[in-house]
């Protein structure tokens, strides 16, 4: 596929989606209104049960006689297969709608709560990690919103994602390390087995089967295969103005702090001393931040803590710019690719930050954050990443 010729294709296409979108549209702007509105309420769900996991895992796999190194082995198990899932996931959302993938997504996170309380073994506690290759609840969350609102209402719609995810650190972080304490290590996974077969039903009843306009029901002549996972495409999508240079951004401004995320709950154990419930009132301080950061200016120059702050609008940004980049019928598959980053820092992190960690203590984390995005700032002005293009379609 021409990339000209796509995105005149997709200027066009995106013309005509406005212009649906803006009148009636074929489900009602109710009725859109509605689905997204759901939507958020699925990943704020979703968020809550992943943040509450999180924060008791380290003291199961300790409970179990993990070590630190085989606990490192876990999480590089669980980062790969999202990893691989979340491309997957993202064509398949393309393919058989947005709804589809939220079920699979919700269905998913159900075997997997299921399988954490039954694992009173290392092996079982491994096992437990496999359904993780399907658990992409932001993503199928993105899809809906990105589905049905136009370019130019992409990004306010997208950001109010961190709203979901402040509320996800925040009542999960908690609430884990709570549930932990009074009812014991594997009361967490109990809940979260509830709480993710009711997102399933949500997902069922709510969501639309269809939630892109008629207008977008098109698959274009010359793509490559009908495949759930192809490298062709991968390189397809890359090959769109801009798209390369801001997913090297995405990826690169997002390892630091991602690398502090994955050590934070080690951290906490070891070099705080603090217990599970207390950790996860740390994280769920760090859920307020971001979403006191998120007011106004004079909350970002009182709590003067700017990388949560960073961090979500990073996220924001590049995925809007991303998927609008791409033609619509690709925009799952685009999702699916950014959803990817975050399972590959979970991938190498354990291993960088544990070498970060022990060589030169928890200030590394810090040095590397500024080291990268002093490099990325000076990359964005001299780069011609062409913005302006990609916000216009």
């Amino acid at each position: 596929m021409n990339a000209k010729t796509s995105s005149e294709g997709e200027e066009e296409a995106s013309g005509t989606r406005n212009e649906t979108l803006g009148k009636s549209g074929y489900l009602g702007e109710a009725k859109r209104g509605q689905a997204i509105r759901v939507a958020y309420v699925i990943a704020a769900l979703d968020l809550t049960l992943v943040f509450m996991q999180m924060g008791v895992m380290p003291y199961l796999a300790k409970s179990l006689g993990l070590d630190s190194v085989g606990f490192g082995y876990l999480q590089t198990i669980f980062g790969v297969l999202q990893l691989v899932g979340g491309y997957i996931f993202g064509r398949f959302a393309d393919q058989f709608g947005a709804r589809a993938a939220l079920i699979l997504s919700c269905a998913s996170g159900s075997v997997f709560f299921l399988l954490m309380s039954l694992s009173t073994s290392i092996p079982l506690l491994f096992l437990s990690r496999l359904p993780g290759v399907f658990m992409h609840g932001i993503p199928g969350a993105q899809k809906v919103i990105t589905d049905m609102t136009t370019p130019s209402q992409r990004a306010g719609a997208l950001g109010r994602l961190g709203l979901c995810f402040g509320v996800g650190i925040i009542a999960g972080s908690a609430l884990g390390g709570v549930l932990s304490a009074k009812l014991g290590i594997y009361s967490p996974a109990y809940v979260g087995l509830v709480g993710s077969l009711i997102n399933t039903l949500i997902a069922m009843v709510w969501i639309p089967s269809q939630t892109k306009p008629k207008s977008d029901h098109h698959v274009p002549e010359n793509r490559t295969s009908g495949s759930l996972f192809s490298i062709r495409e991968i390189l397809r999508l890359m090959k769109f103005p801009g798209v390369m240079e801001v997913f090297i951004v995405k990826v690169f401004a997002g390892l630091p702090i991602g690398l502090f995320m994955i050590m934070f709950s080690i951290i906490s154990m070891d070099f705080f001393g603090l217990e599970a419930v207390e950790s996860g009132y740390l994280m769920s301080y760090f859920g307020v931040l971001q979403m006191a950061l998120m007011r106004t200016v004079w909350h970002y120059c009182i709590i003067a803590v700017p990388l949560v702050f960073a961090f979500s609008m990073l996220a924001t940004i590049t995925d809007s710019i991303l998927t609008k980049a791409v033609p619509s019928s690709d925009t799952g598959a685009m999702l699916g690719i950014c959803a990817s980053v975050q399972p590959l820092t979970r991938t190498v992190g354990p291993t960088i930050g544990g070498v970060l960690y022990k060589q030169f203590g928890v200030s590394s984390f810090g040095y590397l954050q500024l080291m990268v995005n002093l490099g990325l700032f000076v990359y964005l002005l001299r780069s011609k990443i062409p913005l302006g293009e990609m916000k216009s379609q």
